[in-house]
């Protein structure tokens, strides 16, 4: 089974979600885990804080440097992730359009092959 990756973002500027939507993101979320689960799909996956609270480290001329913020200028940020292990592509899709309708948009990504040897 080929192992895919699939990303939740958060969009900046989105308005900030009241109390009861993020109970029913996190409820609905909680569902999804455990039908993944349940499948034998799911391997690992988390949730992330603000991308403000970052840290970038690069090396450059052997000299380690560390700055504040995500390493990306973007308005788009991963919030979260899945690692699932799937038959084929359309079953890491069918899992991805199930979550997508309670964390907003999702990324799908097969794991490069070499990194499953």
């Amino acid at each position: 089974m080929k192992q895919y990756l699939l990303s939740v973002f958060y969009v900046e500027g989105t308005p900030e979600m009241s109390a009861e939507e993020t109970e029913h993101m996190m409820r609905e979320t909680g569902r999804i885990n455990d039908e993944m689960q349940a499948a034998g799909a799911w391997v690992f996956a988390g949730g992330l804080v603000s991308p403000e609270v970052a840290t970038v480290v690069r090396i450059d001329s052997g000299n380690t440097t560390m700055t504040d913020g995500p390493f990306a200028e973007t308005k788009e940020h991963l919030a979260g992730f899945w690692v699932l292990k799937c038959d084929d592509l359309d079953q890491a899709l069918a899992w991805a359009a199930q979550a997508a309708t309670v964390c907003g948009p999702i990324e799908v990504r097969p794991f490069d092959e070499l990194s499953q040897a």
